[in-house]
């Protein structure tokens, strides 16, 4: 018949005197609290992708849930560790046995039974607020992902649509829905700052609904490996006041402007003779691919290439030339072909797509 033995720690004496038994427990025990410390510091850092500093409502709701367990491990841990402790260095002598079968089964599966249990029931309270779809009349957006970057379609209230690509911009204080589909492979949509994520499955549509309460730039990522150039599909959202937003969203559905000077229609002539405009839109023009980014706008996005590079001419040109060199496996050819004038004069013409 199985039953418990009382601890003793009599049979460790002969191996280990008592003060090297102690001093190897101190300094593991002062190492362990200060990589504890560290940890917590470490979590409480800030950032446009902190899930621990959340600017709309569900992440809000994941942070608390995340502060709760992370309670319940500390409390889980100082009741094992502390038993530990008091039977190996405070009273290394032999135990009773009815009280060491209390503490052994009380301390180490009846109590984190207890406190995981609560924990469970805690974090699914929260799913039905979490997957609750946005009031009718909200903002709508569907966000397709491919191999590496964001197609980011906004739904109109006269049933028409604005394209864009590898930005995101919310209004304040209101429920948005989105729509989440995969081109290609599985993807996976996650704006820390914002929500949870949510899977992309080819075939499939998923939702999310996201309702941000703090204006800023945040930034969203791909959360499934997806790819060699995975780690370089992200995205940039900013969250605006309504007024602000209501003026992007009516210049995002103007056509592109005309160039706006010798350099610039030079540009736009490189752009159409080497034909960009067989997989890339500018709308308003010649050009009318549907297998890259739409560039109509392209000027007024934050940074370039997925957030792989900065809005910067020098990176515009070097991507535009290389850009295998910073996606490996990315679908664009390389134009390494152009000159250095050409490639200036696209550039220029680009960046002027306000």
């Amino acid at each position: 018949m199985f039953r418990f033995h009382a601890f003793s720690t009599s049979s460790l004496h002969g191996f280990c005197p008592r003060s090297a038994r102690t001093g190897r427990w101190g300094r593991n025990a002062l190492w362990f609290t200060c990589l504890l410390t560290i940890s917590f510091l470490i979590t409480g850092c800030e950032g446009i992708q902190s899930a621990l500093n959340p600017a709309g409502r569900d992440a809000a709701l994941i942070a608390q849930l995340y502060w709760w367990m992370v309670g319940g491990a500390v409390i889980i841990w100082l009741i094992v560790v502390g038993l530990a402790v008091y039977a190996l260095q405070i009273n290394a002598t032999e135990h009773d046995y009815n009280v060491t079968r209390f503490w052994v089964i009380g301390g180490g599966a009846v109590a984190p039974t207890i406190i995981l249990t609560v924990l469970l029931v805690y974090g699914l309270s929260m799913m039905p607020t979490l997957l609750e779809p946005a009031p009718e009349g909200s903002q709508t957006i569907t966000v397709i992902g491919k191999q590496w970057w964001w197609k980011v379609r906004y739904h109109l209230p006269e049933g028409q649509a604005v394209e864009l690509a590898n930005e995101i911009r919310l209004p304040v204080d209101e429920p948005v829905q989105f729509y989440l589909e995969s081109a290609d492979v599985i993807h996976s949509f996650w704006i820390p700052s914002l929500g949870g994520k949510v899977d992309m499955l080819p075939g499939r549509q998923t939702r999310l609904t996201l309702h941000p309460q703090r204006t800023g730039i945040y930034r969203g990522v791909c959360a499934e490996y997806c790819g060699g150039s995975h780690a370089k599909m992200s995205f940039e959202v900013v969250v605006m006041e309504r007024d602000a937003f209501d003026t992007w969203l009516e210049q995002q559905q103007a056509p592109a402007k005309s160039a706006s000077n010798e350099l610039a229609e030079r540009g736009e002539s490189v752009f159409l003779a080497h034909g960009c405009g067989a997989c890339h839109t500018i709308r308003g023009t010649k050009a009318n691919g549907k297998i890259a980014p739409d560039l109509t706008h392209y000027g007024s996005r934050l940074r370039l290439a997925a957030s792989a590079l900065p809005q910067t001419r020098d990176a515009l040109k070097e991507w535009i030339a290389h850009p295998k060199q910073t996606k490996p496996g990315v679908h664009m050819p390389s134009f390494a072909l152009l000159s250095e004038d050409d490639l200036t004069a696209l550039a220029a013409y680009l960046e002027g797509l306000q």
